[in-house]
């Protein structure tokens, strides 16, 4: 906190489509869709103008034993498009407003399910080394990074670590029936630095989950609404969930709002006499947001009208690409890819996976350099994030990628202190000179904590 505060901060003040623009005038691609939130670029004029167009009706209005039309027509959508089977449909959606909330929801939920089925005994969660699933409390329990939440393992639950398949075997096999629910990131982990599951691991899951009579809660936050290649990543594997939690690119980037998806069993067991008092005791004042559910009906709009997910194809293509182009760089060690998601993880010693020590920020260092060249993005680690919106141009990836690389061999020491100041100064007059930044940071500013 001590070197943040000492630094100075870029103050965004516009965008538009995967661009955006500082105080000073500087324009930057948004390589990493503002924290893995943009879908379709910033100032999408379907996403601006329904949220206009609903602010003339209503902001907001209490969910506490009302509803409203957005919500009610956003529940439908994603009912409709959500993974089904022919054993399970998720046909109840609770909202709240971010991917932790929507966690925890799932999380509670799943708890209390089993308590109105006479079934106390069912409260242990399971989840798997290296995930990440929010900073409430209960998200925290199931998040397996020390290094965010390791302060407060005095505040958390219990909750068995695996990871693979093969320790949960043993786990059902000793305390089954003690199990409340099984947590994963479908497909790909996204704090732990975009690592990926390998092919087939949600399904076995799923199938483990099935004979034990254990719940599924897939967390979709980061891997939802098209960041795989598919709607879900869930459908990949032909995997529908008890629960699913999702945000982030819900409302195109625009807005808080999440939702966590039931099935109907687990519904119904929330049903009974008010004396019974089996309600689902968790909500948020702004539940259901009349201007969150109008952005993510018009997000969901774009979907069909533009074919995004048709059209994603050339720009994972191009992605991949992109990320390949790094590979023989120095200290690369491992390159990582599903859909629009690429990650870069450089190395100490890249052919024996040595890492560099936290404390010289690598990573950090790489995701500087590449502000110096006009594209902003967030390491994770030694382990630079690419995820830019759908709309990035060819030859937006094409900078992304030319300022990544350029970055590496900077920050690694391949390059020349002359070649670098030569290539800095030439960028500079391309742009044109900066205003001084009169801007300070203040209290107020915040950095985004992933």
């Amino acid at each position: 906190m001590r070197e943040w505060m000492q630094e100075e901060p870029v103050v965004i003040a516009s965008g538009e489509g995967a661009l955006l623009r500082d105080t000073c005038g500087n324009e930057y691609i948004d390589a990493n869709s503002s924290i893995w939130t943009n879908l379709h670029g910033h100032r999408h004029p379907k996403i601006t103008r329904a949220i206009k167009e609903q602010l003339d009706r209503i902001a907001h209005s209490s969910f506490l034993g009302l509803s409203n039309v957005p919500a009610i027509e956003l529940a439908e959508k994603l009912v409709s498009i959500a993974p089904r089977s022919s054993s399970r449909t998720l046909s109840r959606v609770f909202y709240s407003d971010d991917g932790s909330t929507a966690m925890e929801a799932a999380i509670k939920m799943a708890f209390q399910h089993w308590r109105h089925k006479k079934q106390p005994r069912r409260r242990k969660f399971v989840a798997f080394a290296g995930s990440y699933h929010g900073d409430t409390l209960g998200a925290v329990s199931v998040g397996g990074i020390d290094l965010f939440h390791a302060t407060f393992k005095p505040l958390l639950f219990e909750t068995v670590r695996v990871n693979e398949i093969a320790p949960l075997k043993r786990i059902f096999a000793r305390q089954g029936r003690e199990i409340a629910a099984v947590c994963i990131e479908p497909l790909a982990q996204g704090a732990a630095g975009m690592r990926l599951w390998r092919r087939g691991l949600l399904a076995e899951l799923r199938e483990l989950c099935d004979r034990h009579e254990t719940l599924l809660i897939a967390d979709e936050v980061l891997t939802g609404f098209g960041r795989t290649g598919t709607m879900f990543a869930c459908e990949q594997e032909k995997v529908v969930p008890d629960l699913m939690a999702l945000a982030k690119g819900l409302t195109g980037g625009y807005l808080p709002l999440a939702a966590t998806l039931a099935t109907e069993e687990i519904f119904n067991v929330f049903l009974g006499d008010y004396s019974e008092f089996k309600t689902f005791f968790h909500g948020h004042s702004y539940t259901g947001n009349q201007l969150g559910c109008a952005a993510a009906l018009a997000n969901l709009c774009i979907f069909e009208e533009e074919h995004t997910l048709q059209n994603l194809k050339s720009q994972i293509s191009n992605l991949k690409s992109g990320l390949e182009s790094c590979r023989t760089l120095p200290h690369v060690g491992e390159i990582r890819h599903i859909g629009m998601i690429g990650a870069v993880e450089l190395f100490a010693d890249a052919g024996r996976k040595k890492p560099f020590p936290l404390h010289q920020k690598m990573g950090f260092k790489v995701c500087d350099e590449m502000r110096k060249r006009g594209v902003l993005t967030r390491a994770i680690g030694n382990t630079t994030v690419m995820m830019p919106p759908y709309c990035v141009t060819d030859a937006q990836m094409g900078k992304i990628f030319h300022a990544l690389r350029e970055s590496i061999r900077i920050v690694c020491g391949k390059t020349t202190a002359r070649g670098r100041s030569k290539f800095i100064w030439r960028a500079t007059l391309r742009r044109g000179r900066p205003a001084k930044r009169e801007t300070r940071r203040s209290a107020s500013l915040q950095e985004p904590f992933k």
